[in-house]
């Protein structure tokens, strides 16, 4: 299905815009909704990129706007980007993103199948925990990825990314709320929310992997990857 979709948009920019299946005299329009996506989110990244509207700007290697399959049924949400993260522009490249690919091979299912992001684009210093105003300033971004994306189902990784998508107080705890399918609406669409703990816990807890790993294994079966 990848394969064809790639050579659909090939037949696109060399200037078809419809095909003659063999044996048939129907002609088909072929689908623009790949490339108008892939512009769209190519738009938005380009706005990231540039961005100051908070004050991590000042200290940021590279913006980390996030990556992936844009037509996923499945999104991963994150806190904010680490040190490796901010060094080479992409998200969960670090140890704690080392950890999540190996659980997503558990399931066959590889990294690039999905789309990762953050809550926040730009490392804070030290790692520190983002700031509400600095979330704010930045979900934005957040909510038209989700709307260009159009995922099924949202798995949250860690506690700042499930407050901030289920506009839950600070003192929610996210033992509480992980495992439990949540229905909301982002950007006019539905779309299913999933807590669990973020990778990065689980380096300093180990025995946080089994529920890490049923909530995957459950993201991946409502979004219908498995």
């Amino acid at each position: 299905m990848d394969e064809l979709k790639k050579y659909i948009e090939f037949l696109r920019l060399i200037g078809f815009d419809s095909l003659l299946t063999s044996g048939s005299k129907t002609q088909h329009t072929l689908s623009s909704s790949l490339p108008e996506k892939s512009k769209a989110l190519q738009a938005l990244k380009e706005e990231v990129l540039n961005c100051c509207r908070c004050r991590l700007c000042e200290g940021r290697k590279t913006v980390v706007f996030g990556e992936g399959n844009f037509e996923t049924s499945l999104m991963l949400v994150g806190e904010a980007p680490g040190e490796q993260e901010d060094i080479q522009g992409r998200p969960f490249v670090g140890r704690a993103g080392q950890l999540l690919t190996r659980f997503m091979n558990i399931f066959g299912v590889p990294r690039e199948k999905v789309f990762i992001t953050n809550i926040v684009k730009c490392r804070p210093p030290g790692n520190r925990n983002p700031q509400p105003d600095e979330i704010q300033r930045c979900f934005p971004f957040l909510e038209r990825q989700i709307g260009i994306v159009s995922p099924k189902v949202i798995l949250c990784l860690g506690a700042f990314a499930t407050r901030t998508l289920l506009k839950l107080p600070e003192r929610a705890s996210i033992s509480k709320l992980r495992g439990n399918p949540r229905e909301v609406s982002i950007k006019g669409k539905r779309v299913t929310i999933i807590s669990t703990f973020h990778p990065a816990y689980l380096l300093r807890n180990k025995k946080g992997e089994p529920a890490f790993q049923r909530d995957l294994e459950l993201a991946l079966r409502l979004s219908g990857m498995l």
